[in-house]
């Protein structure tokens, strides 16, 4: 998974197909993820995913309206495809069902 460095990388990664992790080192939630997401890059290899750091990228965070995290936000071709925001843990069958209909 990269990690996002900028906002522009963030604007350049909306124009192809991207999903994006909002998430946070100090979370327990989001290192829950960890084990799981090397397996979903691969099989849902259509995507580019991005690590964004929401400490290191809070305004990015606000002008998405991610309060939660973890949370994963999709795009294709500079338009939003879905969401799957809040603060809950998510399963691998959580995160699979949410990438399949993106």
């Amino acid at each position: 998974m990269k990690k996002l460095e900028s906002k522009q990388q963030f604007d350049e990664a909306k124009q192809g197909k991207a999903v994006f992790l909002f998430s946070a080192n100090w979370c327990p939630d989001c290192r829950f993820l960890d084990p799981f997401m090397p397996e979903m890059e691969s099989t849902f290899n259509e995507f580019d995913f991005y690590y964004v750091d929401r400490d290191e990228h809070i305004e990015i965070a606000q002008e998405m309206d991610i309060f939660g995290i973890p949370s994963f936000v999709a795009y294709r071709d500079n338009a939003e495809t879905g969401r799957y925001v809040g603060k809950e843990r998510k399963t691998p069958e959580q995160v699979t069902a949410f990438l399949e209909t993106v």
